[in-house]
């Protein structure tokens, strides 16, 4: 049972490089897992999760307002670059990066457009993430231990 859980785990994660949702910097995140932090790579997770979801809403309110202060929208993005940048959430990432060309251009379409393609991403991220979660949780459960991905491929 242990090494079934083990080799689901591997290859979804193998899955979530494929498809780019996952980069090399979440690996690194796992590697900072040990005994006597366990849960690490989760409670970093669920900290991005809650972070992301705090200046999602942000974005969204400050977007709506009559007047945009783009300064404070390009900030936000800066954040969640940064913060999906930290746990590997690829697509989290590049999704902010071609946000910003919105936000330097002052277009306030082209980014309520691109927050809802982030907000697609980041919820899709989320779904994953919460997956491999859930598979480590039933790895530890079982008595064994998280495998830390080397071959992305």
């Amino acid at each position: 049972m242990e090494v079934q859980l083990q080799r689901s785990y591997l290859e979804y994660s193998k899955a979530l490089f494929r498809e780019g949702v996952l980069d090399a910097q979440f690996v690194e995140l796992q590697m900072l897992r040990d005994e006597s932090n366990p849960d690490f790579v989760m409670e970093v997770v669920t900290l991005f999760f809650e972070d992301s979801q705090r200046i999602l809403n942000q974005l969204s309110n400050t977007l709506n307002e009559q007047s945009v202060d783009f300064k404070k929208v390009d900030a936000n993005v800066h954040q969640l670059k940064g913060s999906s940048s930290s746990i590997g959430a690829l697509r989290v990432r590049n999704a902010c990066i071609a946000f910003r060309s919105f936000c330097d251009a002052q277009n306030v379409e082209g980014c309520l457009r691109f927050l809802q393609q982030i907000k697609q991403e980041y919820l899709l991220v989320k779904n994953k993430l919460e997956a491999l979660l859930r598979l480590e949780q039933q790895i530890v459960a079982a008595g064994g231990v998280v495998p830390v991905l080397n071959d992305f491929s």
